[in-house]
C-alpha cells in the first residue's frame, strides 16, 4: 500500500453512469475505489492532504472539486459507504485513519502534517488520538467539497461552508432510487386495479405513489411543517382531492371517499421513507415520527382499501 496512485478532477461519462447506477441501487456494494493514497495534479512534500471514503460518489465529489489543485487524497476503507454515514458507523473513524496513515507511509513521503477531513466526517474522527498516534493534525474543512477551493485560498471555513445544504438538484438526484423502491408495488397495484376497477383507480394509485417518490423530494422545502409525515399528508391530500373530485362529479361518491382515505397515507409513508436520504432529520426524530404516525396512516389506508374492495366486489355481484 506504500505507493500513491494518480487521479484527476475529470468526471467522465463512465463516472456519471456509475453515479446513476449507484443512485438506483444497482450493485450498490460495488461502487468503490481502492483505499490508499492518491495524488491529484503534481503534489509536493508540502501539498495539502484530503481525507475521504472509498465510495465512488464521495471520492469523485472530492476530486472533481480539486481542479487546478496539487494535493494528496487519503482514501479510507469505508466499505463503499459515504463519509457521513461511515462516520456514524465507525468505518470513517480514528482507527481506520491511523491505519491508512501508517500503511501508506504518509509520514515518510510527505512533510505536511495536516489532514483536511470533511466536516460531516467529524463524528468518526478523534483528532487528538490521530495526533497522538501519528503526529498528524486533523482539521475539519467545509461540509461541501465544492467549497474547498475557497477554503484553500482563505484558510477559513465560513458559517456558510459549515451549513448543510440540500438544494433542488441534490434532491432530484435521489429520485431514481425513490422510484426504484416503489417500482414493483406500482406495477403490481396498478395492474391489479386495471383488471378489477380500471381508469380512475389506476390514476389514483399512480398519483399517490409518484407523488411520494417524485414530487415530494422536489417540493420538500416548501411543504408546510417540519414533520415529514405531515408534509407528505399535505401533498397527499393536494393530489387526492382532484382525483376524488373527478370521481364525485362522475357519480362515484364511494370511490371518492376511498381515494380521500387511501391516497394521502401512501404519499405520506413514502415521504417518511425519504428521511433516510436527507440531511434534515435525526434518528430520534424519525423514530418519533414512526411511532406517532404509522398506526394512523395504516388505519386511513386500510379504511380506503376496504371501501374500494367493497365497491369492486359489489360491482361484480
Amino acid at each position: 500500500m506504500n505507493i500513491s496512485l494518480p487521479t484527476d478532477s475529470r468526471i467522465t461519462f463512465s463516472n456519471r453512469l456509475d453515479h446513476f447506477l449507484a443512485r438506483i441501487g444497482y450493485r450498490r456494494g460495488e461502487r468503490r475505489v481502492e483505499p490508499g493514497l492518491y495524488r491529484i495534479g503534481e503534489p509536493g512534500l508540502q501539498s495539502p492532504i484530503f481525507a475521504t471514503g472509498n465510495y465512488t460518489l464521495s471520492f469523485d465529489a472530492l476530486r472533481s472539486a480539486l481542479g487546478g489543485v496539487d494535493g494528496w487524497i487519503l482514501v479510507l476503507d469505508t466499505k463503499g459507504v459515504n463519509v457521513w454515514c461511515a462516520a456514524g458507523k465507525g468505518t470513517f473513524g480514528t482507527e481506520e485513519m491511523v491505519r491508512m496513515i501508517v500503511g501508506t507511509g504518509l509520514k515518510e513521503k510527505i512533510e505536511t502534517r495536516r489532514i483536511i477531513v470533511p466536516q460531516l466526517g467529524g463524528p468518526g474522527i478523534a483528532a487528538h488520538l490521530v495526533k497522538k498516534q501519528t503526529g498528524f493534525k486533523v482539521v475539519y474543512g467545509p461540509v461541501m467539497a465544492v467549497d474547498l477551493p475557497e477554503y484553500l485560498a482563505t484558510g477559513e471555513v465560513t458559517p456558510y461552508m459549515r451549513r448543510v445544504r440540500f438544494p433542488l438538484m441534490d434532491r432530484v438526484a435521489l429520485i431514481p432510487i425513490e422510484v426504484k423502491h416503489v417500482f414493483g408495488p406500482v406495477v403490481a397495484i396498478t395492474g391489479l386495479l386495471a383488471l378489477l376497477d380500471g381508469g380512475v383507480s389506476v390514476v389514483a394509485s399512480l398519483t399517490a405513489l409518484i407523488g411520494g417518490a417524485v414530487l415530494f423530494p422536489i417540493l420538500l422545502p416548501i411543504l408546510p411543517s417540519s414533520n415529514y409525515t405531515v408534509k407528505g399528508l399535505w401533498l397527499g391530500y393536494s393530489l387526492a382531492c382532484p382525483v376524488a373530485g373527478y370521481a364525485w362529479l362522475h357519480g362515484e361518491a364511494v370511490l371518492a371517499i376511498a381515494y380521500i382515505l387511501a391516497m394521502p397515507p401512501v404519499t405520506a409513508f413514502l415521504a417518511l421513507n425519504f428521511t433516510g436520504a436527507t440531511p434534515y432529520t435525526s434518528p430520534s426524530g424519525v423514530k418519533r415520527e414512526v411511532f406517532r404516525y404509522i398506526r394512523p396512516l395504516t388505519l386511513l389506508f386500510g379504511g380506503g382499501i376496504l371501501i374500494l374492495t367493497v365497491k369492486i366486489i359489489g360491482g361484480y355481484m
